[in-house]
This record gives C-alpha cells, sequence and structure tokens, in this order.
C-alpha cells in the first residue's frame, strides 16, 4: 500500500512539472508581488523586502519581461527632482528598489531571465533562473537559487498573483 501511495505521489509530481513544461502562455500577463522570503540553510525565514514589498512582473507572449520590487516603507525624495535631491536619500531609494528587464525563455519548470537594463548595470547581459513551484490561473511561486547575500547563501522564494485586466 505504501508502495502505490508513494508511486501515486511520483506520478501527480510528474505530471505537475509536465503541465507547468507544456507552455509558457500559463506565464504571459502581469503579476502583482503577494510576499517574498529569503530561506537560509538552516531553515531560518525572514521577509525579502520588508512585510509589505510593492512588485510587478510581467512576461509578454512574445518573448519580452521586466520586474520591478520594491521595499516595503520605500520612502520618497524630499524634492520632486530626484536629480537634486539629496544623494542620502537617492541611495537609499536605489538600495530599497530592483528592477530589470529583457526577454526570457521558458524550459521545463523554468524560466530564464536574460537581463537587458537594469537598477545595478553587473545584472545586464545576465540570466536569472527562476525555477517554477508553482504556476496556475491565478498564483505564481517562483524559487531563486540560492544566492550569497551577507556572506550566507539564501533561497528566495517569490509568490506572485496574476493581476485582473484594467478594461
Amino acid at each position: 500500500m505504501t508502495k502505490l501511495i508513494l508511486t501515486a505521489a511520483l506520478i501527480v509530481s510528474a505530471l505537475q512539472s509536465t503541465a507547468i513544461a507544456q507552455s509558457k502562455d500559463t506565464l504571459v500577463g502581469t503579476w502583482k508581488l503577494i510576499s517574498s522570503k529569503d530561506m537560509t540553510e538552516k531553515g531560518e525565514v525572514r521577509d525579502s523586502y520588508g512585510r509589505n514589498p510593492t512588485g510587478f512582473l510581467t512576461y509578454t507572449a512574445d518573448g519580452r519581461m521586466m520586474v520591478i520590487i520594491t521595499n516595503d516603507g520605500h520612502k520618497p525624495l524630499s524634492v520632486p527632482d530626484w536629480i537634486s535631491s539629496p544623494a542620502e536619500e537617492r541611495a537609499e531609494a536605489f538600495a530599497t528598489s530592483l528592477a530589470y528587464a529583457g526577454s526570457y525563455t521558458f524550459s521545463g519548470g523554468k524560466v530564464i531571465h536574460h537581463v537587458e537594463a537594469a537598477s545595478v548595470q553587473n545584472f545586464v547581459n545576465t540570466d536569472f533562473v527562476r525555477f517554477i513551484t508553482k504556476v496556475d490561473r491565478d498564483r505564481l511561486i517562483l524559487r531563486v537559487p540560492p544566492l550569497l547575500k551577507g556572506g550566507e547563501p539564501i533561497t528566495q522564494e517569490l509568490v506572485w498573483e496574476r493581476m485582473k485586466p484594467t478594461r
């Protein structure tokens, strides 16, 4: 009986992976960030961008993508002209936001962002792999391979919700 349950679980898991891998069309649209968590190898979980980050991720049918994320508590500049705002404010604005755009490819349970423009120039001409742990009509969960943050490996998981058309 245990073997049968295990076999059934493996088949369901394989079918889910196959369903994810069948079409990039399931990704097309604009997604709003619900949460982002950093997980350490010790099992600690922290908010990546604060408790209530703001973010949007768009995938187009022709293979283009863009993302912007701002930390919870992202502060406005003291003046409307961002060039003449104090350097400390500009530095904080830069440090509490992330944006990049480019093309993407979809392959067997993962999406690869090919970065062409970014708020951090070092990201340009690099690829960001995102493992799709869940995708359906309304929810997309992406997992980032471990990255070093503060000297320790961190795995990030981002939960996105599909936005409804405005018209």
